[in-house]
């Protein structure tokens, strides 16, 4: 796509891998977590804009596909000194046109940055409870809990990508298989069959644990306190959507919530299914 100007002299282009530093700083300047090499990861899996003044770029916005209906869109950045002056909305329609009309288009939106998303048609869907903390303490996990629950490993990877398909309603291989390259995890055999898995990597501050998808609540709690209880002393976060009702229980074992965002969507919410359960997100940007 050919760079655009608006009457404030601002360009609009596609972003590359040579404005992942700047895509930094701009996210450092709104006290985002995001290391370089989340920016890295993102902008693999993805395609973006960037708004620049001056040759310097002061917004960014990126997409990705999951499948042939849906994306999701994320990392709206505007630089704090250059806010109010509607480039957030240039970067959206930006993003959209990319995107094309066919599809539907999910994302993650801050309370301050809902209204904005509700004029290009999206509705609030539900929230992500975001939590994180510096884990304190092991916790014992009883033997009979502990049952099927083993390390993930390479053989695992497909059957993994199914199961987060099934739960997310969203094809889920590319964006794993990306992850996978810095990720560990623990998964749950029932019978010989994998139902459920958790991952978890470098993030931001420490580590972010996601995805988490399994078959019932107690599996996802059980993975979830088996990773927790390797990073004692370490920063960890996790993001949840509101119907994994975790929340109460991650305060009592020391993740207490600190925000909270809500899940839109333009177009018709995934059929997800009501067996296979995905419990914490990849991250905010990528569901």
């Amino acid at each position: 796509m050919t760079a655009t100007k608006d009457t404030l002299s601002i360009s609009y282009r596609a972003m590359t891998e040579t404005d992942i530093n700047t895509a930094y700083d701009l996210s450092q300047a709104v006290k985002w977590p995001h290391r370089i090499d989340d920016w890295k990861m993102v902008h693999n899996l993805g395609t973006g804009f960037v708004a620049e003044l001056n040759n310097q770029p002061i917004g960014t916005v990126l997409c990705w596909d999951h499948g042939e209906e849906y994306s999701s869109l994320g990392m709206v950045i505007v630089s704090p000194d250059k806010q109010g002056n509607g480039i957030g909305r240039k970067l959206m329609n930006q993003i959209l046109e990319e995107i094309g009309d066919q599809k539907n288009v999910l994302l993650f939106a801050t309370p301050s940055g809902q209204p904005l998303y509700e004029s290009f048609g999206f509705s609030a869907s539900g929230n992500v409870y975001q939590h994180q903390a510096v884990i304190e303490t092991a916790t014992a996990i009883e033997a009979s809990m502990k049952e099927g629950l083993r390390k993930i490993t390479q053989d695992d990877y497909a059957s993994i990508a199914k199961l987060a398909e099934t739960s997310c309603g969203l094809a889920r291989t590319t964006t794993l298989n990306e992850i996978l390259k810095s990720a560990s995890g623990v998964v749950i055999e029932t019978q010989n069959e994998i139902t459920g898995f958790a991952l978890i990597r470098e993030f931001g501050r420490g580590y972010a644990i996601g995805p988490v998808i399994a078959s019932s609540q107690q599996q996802a709690k059980v993975m979830i306190q088996s990773l927790l209880n390797n990073r004692v002393g370490d920063f960890v976060r996790i993001d949840i959507p509101q119907s994994s009702e975790l929340s109460t229980w991650l305060v009592e074992i020391g993740l207490p919530q600190v925000d909270t965002v809500v899940e839109m969507v333009r177009g018709n919410i995934p059929v997800r299914d009501t067996q296979m359960r995905q419990f914490a997100l990849i991250s905010q940007a990528l569901g």
